[in-house]
């Protein structure tokens, strides 16, 4: 049985190996070469060195290729095709294939070189003001068309995961908030440690000349509480986890991942998206808290060296602040996080291909997000003060 498979598998291969070429030259200075059998790495090499030796010692105002009897052919062939079709088109001289199959006219269209359009000049079009306010306008329309329907997605994703919660990639979802936020836990004590000692600073030296530096306890607890403990850690993680979400799943439509999911009957908003705009819910907030405190901390050390004690600056600042001035930083710690983790990964999904796809979808990520992360901060300002919270 062995032997038989063996004889078989020899005379496949032999029956490969075979290819002729039949010569025939005509009076009228043409050549005509026909080709037959398979033309494969094997075989190629013999045929193009009788084809070098006709073309050395003649040189034919045209080589007509018949191609009609080729049962295989690679790239090999193909390129004995082109080698050809070279040395006539240095020459000035015609070549022509007939009778090439459609699988190997396939192989032979990908090597067929475009004319250089010589008249570029009359296909570039003027800069036009009104043109391209109308291009960038209808980008903007089309951008909030795409970011509508992806808010829809995730929402009915996030009711699905509400109707069965055991669907969810709970793990995942806590995998990602310890890459995406207690990874960053340093990064956000830092600056806002900084930006609390700073600004106490910058404000307690003017304040000192009228003996009013004790209000900078009451600067520093509004401020941090309110405004800048969710909205410097809100930067920071659009600057760092947004940006990781857009080149995660970016990287993955440029290498037909998400497409692969899809295929395979699982949604991509689903399996990846809700899973991170989950992981932002919960972190964003806990890092809020982390950049309250440690901002309050950074603030009382220039009251603290101008000889107020610890005590007075708590007893001050807890005077101003409440419970109410809390939980607002910490409503909007929560949308924040939302919007970067959701614009992340719709900049992610919106990556074309291409080798700067990726950085381009980052880049747009983290411009996005803290544009939205400004406006929808100058919203609540005025929204919380009109509600008089």
């Amino acid at each position: 049985m062995n032997k038989n498979i063996r004889g078989e598998m020899t005379k496949k291969i032999s029956e490969k190996k075979i290819a002729d070429l039949i010569i025939d030259k005509d009076s009228k200075n043409l050549l005509y070469l026909t080709f037959t059998g398979n033309l494969n790495s094997a075989t190629t090499g013999t045929l193009w060195e009788k084809v070098t030796k006709i073309l050395a010692g003649s040189n034919p105002d045209k080589i007509i290729c018949d191609a009609s009897k080729i049962q295989y052919c690679d790239m090999s062939g193909i390129a004995l095709f082109l080698e050809i079709k070279n040395k006539q088109e240095i020459n000035n001289l015609k070549f022509e294939i007939k009778g090439l199959k459609k699988e190997f006219q396939k192989l032979l269209s990908l090597f067929e070189a475009k004319e250089p359009d010589t008249d570029q000049k009359k296909h570039i079009q003027k800069s036009n003001f009104i043109v391209d306010t109308g291009k960038s306008f209808i980008e903007i329309l089309y951008d909030i068309k795409h970011l509508i329907s992806f808010v829809g997605e995730v929402f009915q994703a996030f009711l699905y995961m509400c109707y069965r919660p055991f669907s969810f990639r709970w793990k995942d979802a806590f995998l990602v908030a310890e890459r995406a936020g207690v990874n960053a836990l340093p990064i956000v004590i830092l600056i806002s440690f900084l930006i609390g000692l700073i600004m106490a600073f910058q404000a307690a030296m003017p304040m000192r000349k009228f003996g009013a530096e004790i209000f900078v306890a009451d600067l520093i607890g509004l401020s941090m509480l309110r405004e800048l403990g969710p909205l410097m850690t809100a930067i920071v993680l659009a600057g760092r986890s947004g940006s990781s979400f857009a080149a995660e799943i970016g990287t993955m439509k440029v290498n037909e991942e998400i497409d692969a999911l899809t295929t395979m009957g699982l949604d991509p908003v689903r399996f990846l998206v809700v899973v991170r705009i989950f992981a932002a819910m919960i972190i964003t907030p806990a890092l809020t808290v982390f950049a309250d405190l440690v901002g309050i901390i950074g603030g009382s050390i220039p009251l603290v060296s101008m000889g107020y004690p610890v005590v007075r600056y708590y007893n001050k600042m807890m005077q101003t602040v409440d419970y109410l001035d809390f939980s607002t930083g910490l409503f909007k710690a929560f949308v924040f996080g939302v919007l970067i983790a959701g614009v992340g990964c719709l900049r992610g999904l919106e990556t074309k291909t291409g080798a700067s796809a990726v950085g381009v979808s980052t880049t747009s990520a983290v411009v996005s997000s803290i544009i939205l992360i400004v406006i929808f901060d100058g919203i609540f300002s005025v929204l919380f003060y009109y509600l008089k919270i």
